[in-house]
């Protein structure tokens, strides 16, 4: 029974856990470019009372053994990078990515972060940065007196001046990797490549496994509202019937102790 006990608490560990993840992903329905995560768990060490092909004392083979199982603990959460759905926005500055890749951003010590999110503003020296201020990389400067911007599906970026002319003032890269899943979430829609995201591959959008780009819509999160309910509405039962389990296993253990022998 104290077995018992602690097998359904690592439950009740493991479904508060998997609820984290889904408040997670639905408090971020509406968030560009969010990418879904999924708690993956996996069964704890076996006490092994009996190995299967025990030979009992009449000389027989048992075909089957004992064993009682210590419970489950999370074993990873897995972020699904599957498109999400395309907003049309019109904005010149907003870009989506139809296929795989990501957008790199320089952040304020150097180092690169890599997004899913296009939504791309300009400050004030007509840099295009997101919306947090991180300079899109390699850097595109749209200058003041531009009076038109259009990014092709391959990220060349043009701008129309004041003469009707066409310039090309940028190239947009992308960045993909062997293990997208690998990926480390630091916040504000940036990921931080990892050992475990492999090899970095950058090239021209539409080039090898890239996706093309497309001005004027954003990707939206991937999150669908109607599987997170089911999945949470599972995991309440769940944690229901764990709690059961500790209730239970609490009266047998207060009958075992209540037990007067009469002799």
């Amino acid at each position: 029974m104290m077995r018992a006990l602690w097998t359904a608490a690592s439950g009740l560990e493991a479904e508060q856990m998997k609820m984290d993840v889904l408040s997670n992903n639905l408090a971020n329905v509406d968030t560009t470019g969010f990418k879904a995560s999924r708690a993956d768990f996996e069964d704890l060490l076996y006490s092994q009372l009996r190995r299967a092909g025990t030979v009992d004392q009449f000389g027989q083979q048992l075909p089957l053994g004992l064993e009682v199982g210590h419970g489950v603990r999370t074993a990873d959460t897995f972020k699904n990078f599957t498109e999400g759905t395309i907003n049309v926005t019109n904005n010149p500055l907003d870009l989506c990515i139809n296929g795989q890749g990501f957008f790199q951003i320089t952040l304020p010590d150097g180092s690169l972060a890599y997004t899913r999110a296009g939504n791309l503003q300009m400050d004030g020296s007509g840099r295009v940065v997101t919306s947090d201020g991180y300079l899109l990389n390699p850097p595109v400067t749209i200058p003041p007196d531009a009076t038109g911007i259009v990014v092709t599906t391959t990220g060349q970026v043009q701008i129309t001046l004041p003469t009707g002319n066409n310039q090309i003032v940028g190239q947009i890269q992308l960045a993909n990797f062997l293990n997208p899943a690998g990926l480390q979430s630091m916040g504000s829609n940036l990921f931080q490549a990892t050992d475990a995201s492999g090899q970095l591959y950058i090239g021209t959008p539409g080039t090898e496994t890239l996706g093309f780009l497309q001005q004027g819509a954003l990707e939206q999160s991937n999150v669908s509202v109607v599987t997170e309910m089911v999945n949470m509405i599972t995991a309440q039962r769940s944690y229901e019937s764990d709690t059961k389990v500790i209730t239970v296993a609490d009266t047998m253990l207060s009958l075992a102790n209540n037990m007067r022998y009469n002799g």
